[in-house]
C-alpha cells in the first residue's frame, strides 16, 4: 500500500512538469482564489440605526437608520428560541449542510412540478443570507450564484455566525429589518425575553413580511405561527402543553415605540460617533438605567411646576467620583410634543453662565497659596473697581464675614474681593488645569466678573471638575498623602473607554488635600432649601457638599452637590436664554439635586487629610493667624501653606481708663490709671456695616479729654465713590439724569462731616453720613473734613454715556 502511495506521488509531480500539469495547477489555484474572493467583507453594507446600552445591556435609546430602516448592529448571539423556530421554519437540517440542502431542493422541485406555480422554495438559511446581502432579481442565474455563494459562505463562516448574519439583516415587515429591531417594534422587549409564541411570530415573518400588517392578514399569520408551535413541540423542541399555552398569546399590534431613556446623550453619540473611533454603531454605555429612569422622573416631576413659570427646560448628571463614568445623564426635560421649548436642545454639553458655581475653586486655591485661612475675614462693602459694582444678591453688606461663610452664603462683593487678592489672571489658568476648558478668550476678556458667572462653561466640565477634586481627596490614603495627575480628568459616558491611567505620584498639586477638605466642609454647612436651619443636626441627614449659581438676568439656576462618591449637577432654565423671575439655583436647581442625592447611596463623609494640616494658633474674631494682640486665640487645624498668610491685622493694644470708656495717654493720666486693653478694630467702612449685625461688637473708645497720641489712625472713610470711580447716572422716568449718593463711614459718634465738591461746600452731614447731589458729566473732586479737621479727598468721573 505504501509503495502504491509512494508511486501515485511520484506520477502526480511528473504531470505537474508537463505543460498540461501546469495548466492544471493554474486553472486549480485560480478557482480556489475566485472562490475565496467571491465573498465580499463585509457582507451587508447598509446603514445600522445607532443604539445606546446602559453598562447591563438594556436599550437606552436608538434612532432610525440614514436609509429609513430600523435595523440594528448585529450583537454577536442569537437567542437560543428563535434560533430553534427559524430553522425549524425554514431549514431544519441547517447544521447538517454545506449551504445547500439537496433533499429540500429534490422536495421543492417535486411540489412545484406537480403543483404547475411555485409551492415552496429550496433555499436554505445560508442562501437568504446571500440573497439578502446582494438584493438582485430572483432569476434562475441568481438562484445558481447564491448557491454557489452560499457553500462559499459556509465556508469562511461558522454555523452560529451565519445565524447571526440571518437574524440581523432579515425582513420583518414594514421599515423593520433585524430580530433586535423587530423584538423591539412589535413586542416592546429585547429578543433573548420573547416568549415562544412571539419568537415564532418573528420567525414566520421573514418569508412573508406584510403578515404583520396591523388589521390584515391576521388570520394568516396566526395559522402560520400555531403551525410552527405544533412542529416545535413535534420535534421536541417544547412539549404540547407549552405550545398549547403559547397559542393562547395575542398576536401583537401596532407598533411598540422603542424606549427613549437618554435621547440627548444618543444624540452626542451620533455627533460624536466619528471621532470614537468605534467599528459599530451601537455602544455600551455606563449609564445605569434604573438611576436614568428616576432621575429623569425626578426631572420632569419638577419640571411641570416649572413650566407654568416659563421655564421650559432643565438638566441633571450623575457621575460616579471614582472613575468618572456617567451614571445618569438627563440632558434636558423631552417634550418633543412642544417645539417652542427647545428640549432637543443639550444642555449637559452647552455653554452657559456658571453664576456662583466657581466660588469654591477659588476658595480652594487661595488656601492652597496660603493666602487666607478657612475663616479669614473678608471686607463686605460697598465696591466699586474701576467701572464694575458687584452687588450680593439680598443688596445687603456685613461688613467683614469670614471667607467659609462667604462662600456658603454665595456672597458676590467677597468673592471679586478674593479674586481681586487672587489676581483673575492666575485664576484663568487655574480654572482650565482643573477641568474648566471652555474659557478659551484671554482673562482680561472676563475680568473681575469670572467669579460671578461672567464667563462660560458647560455642566459636563462643571461636574467632571468637582468630581476630579473629591477624587483627589479620595485618594489621599491610597496614596500616602500623594498626589496623582491623573486624578484631574473628563468624565466619560462609553463603557469601554476609562480616566487615565494612574501615573507617578508627585508631592504637590493644584489643590492640596487639606484645602479640598476645607472647601468641601464650607460647602456642607449651607442650609438646604426647605429645611429647618438645624438641618445637620439630624442622624438622617446626609453630608453633601454643594453650591447653587444663578446667572445675571435670571437666565440660569445651577445646583452641583457631592459626595465622596458621586457628583450631580442640576441645570434649570431656558435654552434660548431667556430670563425668569424666580430662576435662582436655590428655588429651581437645589431641590432637584436633593432629591436626585436621595436616590443614592450615603459613603459616610471624607477622611481630614491631618498630614496635610497643622495645628496653630488663629484669632478668634478675623479669622488670621493669631497676632500678639489677639486675646485667648484659639488652636485649630489648618492647611499647611496657611503658615503663609497675614498674622491679625484687626487687633491691637490701646490705653484706656480703668473703666474702658475712653481712651488715655501718659500725658493726660497717671501711669496707675492706665489699662492696657487688646481691641478689635475694623476699618471705619467695615465698621458701618459690621456693627448692626454683631451686637457684641466694640466700637473704639474716643480719647479723653486734653488726650491725644498725635495719631488717630483711620477715623473716616469714604463708603462710596472709591477714589478713581468712573460712574454713570441714568436717566430718571421725567428723562433727567439722577443723582449720585455719597456715602461715608466715621468711626466717632455723632461726628459731624462737611462736604466739598470740586473745593466748593455742597452740605454737611451729622451721624448718618449720606448726601445726594446732581453733578454734571466730567472729572471731579469730593474733600470731606470732619469737626476734629481730619480731612480726605479723592476723585471720581461722571459718565456722559
Amino acid at each position: 500500500m505504501i509503495n502504491w502511495v509512494s508511486r501515485q506521488g511520484q506520477r502526480f509531480v511528473s504531470f505537474c512538469k508537463t505543460r498540461r500539469g501546469i495548466t492544471v495547477l493554474l486553472a486549480s489555484a485560480t478557482l480556489l482564489v475566485l472562490f475565496y474572493l467571491s465573498l465580499p467583507k463585509p457582507l451587508f453594507r447598509s446603514p445600522t440605526s445607532f443604539v445606546i446600552e446602559d453598562a447591563s445591556g438594556t436599550l437606552l435609546a436608538a434612532s432610525i437608520a440614514a436609509d429609513g430602516q430600523w435595523r440594528f448592529p448585529a450583537t454577536g448571539k442569537v437567542p437560543e428560541k428563535f434560533a430553534k423556530c427559524i430553522t425549524t421554519f425554514e431549514d431544519k437540517r441547517f447544521y447538517y449542510h454545506a449551504g445547500i440542502d439537496p433533499i429540500a431542493l429534490a422536495r421543492a422541485i417535486r411540489q412545484n412540478v406537480a403543483g404547475g406555480r411555485i409551492v415552496s422554495g429550496g433555499s436554505t438559511i445560508s442562501m437568504q443570507v446571500i440573497r439578502m446581502s446582494r438584493n438582485r432579481d430572483r432569476t434562475l442565474w441568481q438562484k445558481l450564484v447564491e448557491a454557489f455563494l452560499a457553500v462559499r459562505l459556509e465556508v469562511g463562516y461558522s454555523k452560529a455566525d451565519i445565524l447571526e448574519l440571518y437574524a440581523a439583516n432579515a425582513p420583518f415587515g414594514s421599515n423593520v429589518v433585524g430580530l433586535e429591531a423587530a423584538a423591539w417594534r412589535y413586542f416592546g422587549r429585547a429578543p433573548d425575553q420573547l416568549s415562544w409564541a412571539e419568537n415564532a411570530v418573528l420567525a414566520v415573518l421573514p418569508n412573508a413580511p406584510a403578515l404583520i400588517h396591523p388589521g390584515r392578514n391576521r388570520g394568516q399569520l396566526l395559522n402560520k405561527r400555531n403551525g410552527l408551535l405544533d412542529r416545535l413541540a413535534a420535534t421536541g423542541n417544547i412539549d404540547q402543553q407549552t405550545a398549547d399555552l403559547a397559542k393562547l398569546e395575542p398576536l401583537p399590534d401596532k407598533p411598540h415605540p422603542l424606549p427613549r431613556l437618554a435621547p440627548h446623550l444618543l444624540e452626542r453619540f451620533k455627533q460624536e460617533y466619528g471621532t470614537l473611533g468605534l467599528h459599530s454603531t451601537r455602544v455600551a454605555t455606563t449609564i445605569d438605567a434604573a438611576l436614568q429612569q428616576q432621575v429623569a422622573d425626578i426631572v420632569d416631576r419638577y419640571h411641570r411646576n416649572l413650566s407654568a413659570s416659563g421655564i421650559q427646560n432643565a438638566a441633571a448628571l450623575v457621575l460616579e467620583v471614582e472613575t468618572g463614568k456617567t451614571l445618569a445623564y438627563i440632558g434636558n426635560v423631552h417634550t418633543p410634543q412642544n417645539s417652542g421649548a427647545e428640549s432637543q436642545v443639550d444642555m449637559i454639553t452647552s455653554l452657559r453662565s456658571p453664576g456662583s458655581t466657581l466660588k469654591p475653586m477659588l476658595y480652594a486655591a487661595m488656601l492652597t497659596d496660603g493666602l487666607i485661612l478657612p475663616n479669614t475675614l473678608i471686607a463686605d462693602v460697598p465696591t466699586q473697581i474701576g467701572g464694575y459694582a458687584p452687588q450680593n444678591y439680598d443688596l445687603g453688606y456685613d461688613g467683614a464675614i469670614p471667607a467659609s461663610q462667604a462662600l456658603s452664603r454665595s456672597l458676590n462683593i467677597p468673592a471679586v474681593k478674593m479674586l481681586q487678592q487672587y489676581k483673575y489672571q492666575r485664576f484663568h489658568p487655574f480654572l482650565k488645569s482643573v477641568g474648566i476648558r471652555t474659557l478659551d478668550r484671554p482673562a482680561d476678556f472676563y475680568g473681575l466678573s469670572m467669579i460671578l458667572g461672567g464667563c462660560e462653561v458647560t455642566p459636563w466640565q462643571l461636574a467632571g471638575t468637582y468630581a476630579s477634586m473629591a477624587r483627589t481627596l479620595n485618594h489621599y490614603e491610597r496614596l500616602n498623602a500623594n498626589y496623582d495627575p491623573a486624578d484631574y480628568h473628563e468624565p466619560f459616558y462609553i463603557k469601554s473607554a476609562h480616566g487615565p491611567t494612574a501615573g507617578a505620584t508627585e508631592r504637590a498639586s493644584v489643590i492640596d488635600h487639606a484645602s479640598l477638605y476645607f472647601t468641601f466642609q464650607a460647602m456642607n454647612e449651607v442650609m438646604r432649601p426647605g429645611e429647618e436651619a438645624l438641618w445637620e443636626q439630624f442622624a438622617s441627614s446626609k453630608k453633601i457638599a454643594w453650591k447653587t449659581g444663578t446667572s445675571f438676568g435670571f437666565r440660569d439656576g445651577w445646583a452641583v452637590g457631592l459626595t465622596p462618591s458621586h457628583v450631580v449637577c442640576v441645570w434649570v432654565g431656558n435654552a434660548d436664554g431667556e430670563g425668569r423671575a424666580g430662576l435662582t439655583g436655590i428655588n429651581t436647581a437645589a431641590p432637584i439635586l436633593f432629591d436626585i442625592f436621595d436616590l443614592l447611596p450615603s459613603p459616610g463623609w471624607f477622611t481630614p487629610p491631618l498630614d496635610r494640616m497643622v495645628q496653630t494658633a488663629v484669632c478668634g474674631q478675623s479669622g488670621h493667624l493669631a497676632g500678639p494682640d489677639c486675646p485667648n486665640p484659639d488652636t485649630l487645624y489648618i492647611p499647611v501653606p496657611g503658615h503663609r498668610s497675614t498674622v491679625c491685622p484687626y487687633h491691637r493694644t490701646i490705653h484706656t481708663n480703668r473703666e474702658g470708656t475712653l481712651r488715655v495717654t501718659a500725658e493726660c493720666a497717671p501711669p496707675g490709671d492706665i489699662v492696657a486693653a487688646k481691641w478689635f478694630i475694623l476699618p471705619p467702612a467695615m465698621e458701618y456695616y459690621y456693627k448692626p449685625r454683631h451686637s457684641n461688637y466694640r466700637e473704639l473708645p474716643p480719647y479723653a479729654s486734653g488726650c491725644t497720641d498725635g495719631s488717630q489712625g483711620l477715623v473716616m472713610e469714604m463708603i462710596y465713590p472709591k477714589n478713581n470711580a468712573r460712574i454713570y447716572i441714568p436717566l430718571e422716568i421725567d428723562g433727567k439724569r439722577g443723582q449720585v449718593i455719597f456715602n461715608a463711614a466715621h468711626r466717632k459718634r455723632g461726628s459731624k462731616i462737611f462736604w466739598h465738591l470740586d473745593n466748593t461746600f455742597v452740605g454737611e452731614t451729622e451721624t448718618f453720613h449720606q448726601l445726594a447731589l446732581e453733578i454734571p458729566p466730567g472729572e471731579h473732586r469730593i474733600t470731606l473734613v470732619d469737626d476734629d479737621g481730619t480731612r480726605i479727598s479723592q476723585r471720581f468721573e461722571i459718565l456722559a454715556k
